[in-house]
């Protein structure tokens, strides 16, 4: 499931430090802090004779990958990715998502320079699960990821991430390109359309760089994949549209909970289902391997919901038009923004977005 879990923004784990929470604040500082100190310039790497040959030849690609973004696919040419760090660790950060026992929404952070976010990060499990304890000893339904990067969108000199590595040449070129964009396009307090954005772009370059540098059976590979998280959204999203049925009730709690169980216990059932019409492909086992609820619903929400009609857009357009829109976007009131953003995805619905690859 790191397709969905793998980024995360750094002010929603390093907002300045000032106001309440200052010991969640401390910890984020610290823990970027930290990961700042530990940067060696790529080139210094691929000249250490102790640095291991894979991990050599991951950041090779890396820097052919970051001129393709900058040449090909217009995202910032700045001083991120050109020092490497190794966490000795799997995640660099573990986001917690929440939501009401009786609500598909997530609960909103709400940070300076950002402003909202539907997810609050740590840079230990320990802290984040803690966290999410307190939230569900509340009432509520949490979730807790380890993401494998973050963006500082251009504040900072991001480094690449052992953790970035820990894929195939997709996975790499997608991350690479979902971060930069974020450093293309950033508006402050829409969490779903800053990460579908961020998703369309890396998707988009990431085809075209196999294209040009892989070969036809990672291009199929990744076409099939891609085709399997607009299975697994279409899931979500009937999902999330029969618990919002079941809220809506004017029923007695413990009737909603019986009801919402049931709910999740049929979700696993045609889980089962799409993973046979992959011919047992188990992208999702891990997402499915925990106790289901609202806030792990909503995660797939935030990166999914206007991703669709994006990518219908580039597919019509091209990235550079896209890029003009995000800026008129950017002007628009929320009902504007939301109304055009409906009819892109209402015109996807028509069009095949995986085809195209």
């Amino acid at each position: 499931m790191r397709a969905l879990i793998r980024c995360s923004l750094l002010f929603a784990v390093l907002p300045l430090v000032y106001g309440c929470a200052l010991p969640y604040y401390w910890q984020a500082a610290s823990g970027h802090l930290d990961l700042l100190r530990k940067r060696t310039p790529i080139e210094t790497v691929l000249e250490d004779p102790s640095q291991p040959p894979d991990v050599k030849q991951a950041l090779r690609r890396v820097v052919d990958m970051r001129a393709f973004a900058v040449d090909q696919l217009g995202l910032p040419d700045n001083r991120s990715y050109r020092s490497y760090v190794d966490l000795d660790r799997s995640y660099v950060v573990w986001n917690v998502v929440a939501a009401e026992e009786f609500a598909v929404d997530p609960m909103q952070w709400c940070f300076p320079m950002v402003g909202c976010v539907s997810y609050r990060g740590y840079f230990s499990i320990d802290a984040a699960q803690a966290f999410a304890a307190s939230l569900s000893e509340r009432g509520f339904d949490t979730y807790v990821a380890g993401a494998t990067a973050y963006s500082t969108l251009g504040y900072f000199a991001d480094p690449v991430l052992n953790t970035m590595l820990a894929g195939g040449e997709h996975y790499i070129a997608g991350i690479l390109f979902h971060e930069l964009a974020h450093q293309k396009f950033y508006l402050r307090g829409d969490s779903d359309l800053n990460e579908a954005f961020a998703t369309a772009v890396a998707q988009h370059g990431t085809a075209q760089w196999l294209a040009v540098n892989g070969s036809e059976q990672a291009v199929a590979a990744y076409r099939n994949r891609l085709q399997r998280q607009a299975d697994f959204t279409v899931l979500a999203a009937a999902q999330r549209e029969r618990l919002q049925a079941i809220y809506a009730t004017d029923t007695a709690d413990e009737a909603k909970r019986d009801a919402k169980q049931a709910a999740f216990a049929h979700m696993r059932e045609e889980y089962e289902q799409l993973k046979l019409s992959w011919g047992g492909v188990t992208d999702y086992d891990n997402w499915f391997a925990r106790p289901l609820n609202n806030a792990q619903l909503a995660s797939v929400a935030t990166y999914r919901r206007w991703l669709p009609g994006l990518i219908w857009y580039i597919d019509q357009h091209g990235l550079s038009s896209l890029y003009a829109q995000m800026t008129e976007i950017e002007d628009m009131s929320d009902d504007a923004r939301d109304a055009l953003l409906r009819s892109w995805l209402e015109a996807a619905q028509t069009t095949s977005t995986v085809a195209r690859l």
